[in-house]
């Protein structure tokens, strides 16, 4: 699993750019291959299958169905009113107002007449005549009265005072104490988006709140694009599985953990192969047992130039180039389509830190670009570093870094392509580009965010 070159290995011959390159040409086939499929906006469904619905995309434009909100409704709990009729309240002289039928939300109340106010609750529908809520504390009292309506018949005689004479009260009163605004507190219809107009546009990746406005429009069902199905080969014959013994000179797969997670929240159906030997003829069985339900392969590990690196001794003429990136870490790098099935294939070194910082950087933009993504970088910032550094002039390197109180990054760990515990602490990777020996504290920096 050596993260390193020998002094007569693989030529360095790519910039990071020129790799990414590579991995989006490699990969650019699979789009006409994963096309869209329907997907319910159902909260019961998602419940019950929560996967389904993790880092979708968008495939189509999506237009709103209805406006929303769907009607003119109440932003606070308080009072309907006609701002006409409080035009001349004041402190020393407030107006007083009948009080007309609550309005819960869910009902639709009476057309309100002049000289009255109406009891509404957040979300209830403004009544014809209002227009405008004032809110229950600023109104003598703070509290609504009982609904003397409550029991009338919605056939009834629409004149309150009848209604409230039938049940042998009198129409309370409201007290207001200021002028309010037409409009004030009243939520317009359409006012969020207006019925017709574009809702989603294709390329959104869907979270909370793309769902919620889906759900609120009344969509039923959504067209995203299908998933790349990746399959995990992590290799070394020193692996072992969580929960195993360790033997001497064993140590546990992170690999396979840590770029499941990664390609499923880019949206990809991963599934992982158990790690296999330093042996070509079980690496070549595991291949062959993939079959046509994998769309990519990635594997971790068995690239650099050393004995036993299983995957560049069977895939280097198979149709994988293997070749030396100008990075650290992460130099090694592999990548073709294997010539008996056309299967692309992308090779990251085996260290921790190398095989996460390859997805990042050639492998997690590529694959939200084929899912239609309109955003597939990481947030990009300019930072200052808070400490001194030095890279390898020759090389792009990636250190691991977190924000400070002080709004300086400090960088987290080494250099070195074991610390993952380092980049598990950290919220930002930090690009020291080629042709750069050394940075000194208070210099700026490119930093990705990693946390977001």
């Amino acid at each position: 699993m050596s993260d390193g070159m020998a002094p007569t290995s693989v030529r360095v011959v790519r910039s990071v750019d020129e790799h990414r390159e590579v991995v989006r040409v490699l990969l650019a086939p699979l789009a006409a291959r994963l096309g869209a499929e329907e997907l319910a906006v159902s909260a019961e469904r998602m419940s019950r299958h929560p996967r389904d619905y993790d880092g979708r995309v968008l495939a189509a434009d999506v237009a709103a169905p209805i406006d929303l909100p769907p009607f003119d409704n109440s932003q606070m709990d308080g009072y309907a009113v006609s701002s006409d009729d409080l035009t001349d309240a004041s402190d020393g002289q407030p107006v007083e107002l009948r009080v007309a039928r609550h309005i819960p939300a869910g009902s639709t109340g009476r057309p309100l007449e002049r000289g009255w106010a109406a009891p509404i609750m957040t979300g209830a529908p403004i009544p014809e005549g209002a227009d405008a809520v004032v809110p229950i504390e600023q109104v003598d009292p703070p509290v609504f009265f009982a609904d003397v309506d409550a029991d009338a018949d919605a056939d009834a005689d629409a004149d309150a005072d009848a209604d409230a004479a039938a049940h042998g009260a009198v129409p309370p009163r409201a007290r207001f104490a200021r002028p309010v605004a037409p409009g004030t507190y009243r939520r317009a219809r359409g006012s969020d988006i207006a019925a017709g107009t574009l809702l989603l546009a294709a390329g959104t990746r869907l979270g909370a709140a793309q769902w919620g406005v889906l759900a609120a429009s009344g969509v039923a069902t959504v067209p995203v694009r299908r998933r790349v199905r990746v399959t995990v080969l992590s290799t070394g014959h020193e692996l072992r599985q969580p929960g195993d013994a360790l033997g001497p000179g064993q140590i546990f797969d992170a690999n396979s953990a840590a770029l499941t997670r990664a390609l499923a929240e880019v949206g990809a159906d991963v599934r992982t192969v158990a790690a296999v030997s330093d042996d070509p003829e079980a690496f070549s069985r595991q291949l062959a047992s993939l079959g046509a339900e994998t769309d990519l392969l990635v594997t971790t590990g068995g690239v650099s130039a050393g004995a036993y690196e299983v995957v560049r001794e069977t895939l280097a003429g198979a149709g994988v180039d293997f070749v030396g990136v100008r990075m650290q870490p992460g130099g090694p790098q592999g990548s073709g389509a294997l010539r008996d099935t056309e299967m692309p294939v992308v090779t990251f070194p085996g260290n921790p830190v190398s095989a996460l910082i390859s997805f990042e950087v050639f492998l997690r933009p590529v694959l939200l670009e084929l899912a239609g993504a309109r955003a597939s970088d990481r947030q990009r910032l300019r930072v200052t570093i808070a400490e001194d550094a030095t890279s390898p002039v020759d090389k792009h390197q990636i250190r691991r870094g977190r924000l400070r109180e002080d709004g300086r990054v400090e960088l987290v760990g080494g250099p070195g392509s074991h610390l993952l515990h380092a980049y598990a602490a950290s919220a930002l990777l930090v690009h020291i580009p080629a042709g750069v020996a050394s940075v000194t504290a208070g210099d700026t920096l490119e930093a990705w965010r990693i946390d977001d």
